[in-house]
């Protein structure tokens, strides 16, 4: 027991099970967050045109390969493969999108976030103010699954 993580009473934060729910919880959010951008990135793209924040070159690409990241990245949170590494990919679009929406928040902007929906399916997602914190919550959940150093469980690749 030379870890503070194999200490019996580390806390419920460093049990394996508690892990395993996050990466599910995390990873399910981004697949989720994926699909409705993968079936639809000519409305993806006009979201992320609506932030005004990046050239409009870049703009396609985006809509094409950010869901694919998402998507990739979620899977292996909750497949077990690399969760490390799909945890920091993760927290690092988790931080990319609240600079977003902070930018946006403080020009007065109104956007449509395009987190899990687009148009009018997307209006339960909230004022700028509770899709920060949403963000912010997803991105302690992302922290806590990188700096887990107990026993995880169901694991294709621990890298």
């Amino acid at each position: 027991m030379d870890t503070l993580s194999q200490h019996p009473d580390a806390g419920w934060w460093a049990n394996g099970w508690v892990d395993l729910a996050l990466r599910w919880l995390l990873g399910g959010l981004f697949v989720l967050a994926s699909v409705h951008k993968i079936m639809d990135p000519a409305a993806f793209a006009k979201i992320i045109f609506g932030y005004d924040l990046f050239p409009a070159v870049a703009i396609n690409l985006i809509a094409i390969i950010l869901p694919y990241i998402e998507l990739t990245a979620g899977l292996a949170l909750i497949t077990g493969v690399y969760p490390r590494a799909a945890a920091v990919i993760l927290g690092g679009l988790l931080l990319g999108f609240i600079l977003a929406i902070s930018i946006n928040a403080w020009r007065g902007h109104v956007f449509d976030c395009g987190c899990f929906a687009s148009g009018e399916a997307a209006l339960w997602q909230g004022t700028p103010g509770w899709m920060l914190g949403r963000n912010g919550f997803l991105l302690v959940i992302a922290w806590s699954i990188t700096a887990f150093r107990g026993q995880r469980k169901i694991l294709v690749r621990t890298g």
